[in-house]
């Protein structure tokens, strides 16, 4: 048997049943692997073994009983941190908050409490999630495990390098952007980003939505079941429907995928990463789907205008905190807002129209095909110590332009690992469905898992 730091959340669950493993046992392995590794990745933040290990003996009890509480119970899980945890602050990735006790669980948070996860703590994120990258003013810079050079993503940033390193296999993330498909791209994990009011959310906003980040399609289904369930608090919800989390089967044959390698805007497609989507177009064709070209549909005057909009608006947050607090958000945030006081009230007005002209176009364009491919980046993992891949505050975005239409738009898109470059860095291809269709999205996926093989060894921490 892999070790029980290694194990999905399905097999753990059979072995707890079976009363071969307790939930004690595995938390401690978790937390002992989480230990070796930490002081490399720095991925955690609110760690709570001992917390944990009181969470993994009522669980245990619980299963002695013979009554499980939940569809998660005792497994081992972690939390973005900007999802709120009972008791425990929410810094937002910042120096600049003033931390103060969450006063409840936010909803996802609440769902995999009631569920029976053992939460461990909570994962890493930058300044205010604004960035792809591990880096931030109030957590110690977060690393990506395959190469401890390289940065693992953002802004679940701890969540998508814990997930590969081995910190538990259920690991919850937030997206606006990219920001639970780009780490899940650059540290070579599974994440379903779903159709927005899929799982509730608290606060809602436009295209946010949490989601679940693992090894394995079949922990994020798990996860599925148990964090669509609904709750009032976000008011932008999907209605509850009854959705068979488990049935993972798709029949390729016939299937019209569209195949997008050009976004439209943004950085040039690398030549490897093209490489590795294109060898999983071919292997899905194989399988019987028919796949064709799907033409760019965003705009230069669409991303500029996002840009500006968000400009505005974060401009307007910081510039409200008081000067000493303002100081402390990372300089390349501070850089990146700074001209939001020149913009006109007309070009940020126009630039909100721009979300609703992407969500349109993303519509539109997928109305041919059953799902889209394409992938997540146009890059692989780059300096851990960069914002982003280009670090440069005034082009924050040419990274998101594969992935942030999605959000706009509303539909579930997943990232799954698909191939490496030649230095060894995880390439992901990204599954896009129709809106609301996150099950078929996840159905995909777990047909790529077969059609891709045996995935390599996970990382291991140095010696």
């Amino acid at each position: 048997m892999a070790d029980l730091h290694d194990l999905p959340a399905t097999a753990l669950l059979a072995l707890y049943r079976h009363g071969d493993v307790s939930p004690v046992e595995a938390t401690r392995a978790v937390l002992d692997h989480i230990a070796r590794w930490e002081p490399h990745l720095r991925a955690t933040y609110a760690l709570d073994p001992d917390g944990a290990l009181q969470q993994a003996q009522a669980s245990e009890a619980r299963w002695r009983r013979g009554e499980p509480r939940g569809l998660l119970d005792g497994v081992p899980a972690m939390v973005k941190e900007n999802i709120a945890t009972r008791g425990t602050p929410t810094p937002l990735g910042t120096a600049a908050t003033v931390l103060a006790p969450a006063m409840a669980d936010a909803p996802p948070a609440a769902r995999l409490r009631e569920a029976g996860a053992v939460l461990l703590g909570k994962t890493t994120m930058p300044d205010y999630g604004m960035l792809s990258s591990g880096l931030s003013s109030f957590h110690p810079l977060t690393r990506n495990p395959w190469d401890l050079t390289k940065n693992p993503g953002g802004s679940s940033a701890g969540a998508g390098a814990g997930a590969a390193a081995g910190y538990g296999p259920l690991h919850l993330g937030t997206d606006i952007g990219g920001s639970v498909r780009l780490p899940a791209s650059w540290c070579g994990i599974f994440t379903l980003k779903p159709s927005l009011g899929r799982i509730p959310i608290q606060p809602p906003y436009a295209g946010r939505v949490a989601g679940p980040m693992t090894r394995t399609v079949a922990d994020a289904a798990l996860m599925m079941r148990v964090l669509s369930q609904p709750d009032w608090r976000d008011a932008t919800s999907l209605p509850a429907q009854d959705i068979d989390w488990d049935a993972l089967e798709i029949d390729p044959r016939g299937l019209r995928l569209g195949l997008q390698l050009d976004a439209g805007w943004g950085m040039a497609l690398d030549g490897q990463v093209r490489a590795v989507i294109e060898d999983a177009a071919r292997r899905f064709e194989s399988a019987g789907a028919i796949v064709e070209p799907m033409p760019a549909f965003m705009t230069r005057e669409m991303a500029d205008g996002m840009d500006r909009f968000w400009r505005m608006r974060s401009w307007l947050d910081i510039s409200a905190l008081p000067a000493e607090r303002r100081e402390r958000v990372l300089p390349y945030i501070r850089d990146w807002v700074a001209s939001g006081v020149e913009l006109s009230a007309a070009q940020v007005f126009h630039g909100h129209g721009q979300m609703a002209a992407m969500r349109d176009a993303a519509v539109a364009a997928t109305q041919p095909f059953d799902f889209v491919l394409s992938p997540v980046a146009p890059c692989v993992a780059f300096a851990a110590e960069w914002a982003s891949p280009l670090n440069d505050p005034q082009q924050p975005f040419e990274h998101i332009a594969f992935t942030l239409p999605w959000n706009m738009s509303e539909q579930p898109a997943a990232s799954i690992n698909a191939g490496w470059n030649d230095a060894g860095l995880p390439i992901g291809l990204q599954i896009v469905g129709r809106r609301h269709d996150d099950l078929g999205v996840l159905r995909m996926s777990r047909l790529w898992e077969r059609l891709r093989g045996e995935p390599r060894a996970w990382p291991r921490p140095p010696a």
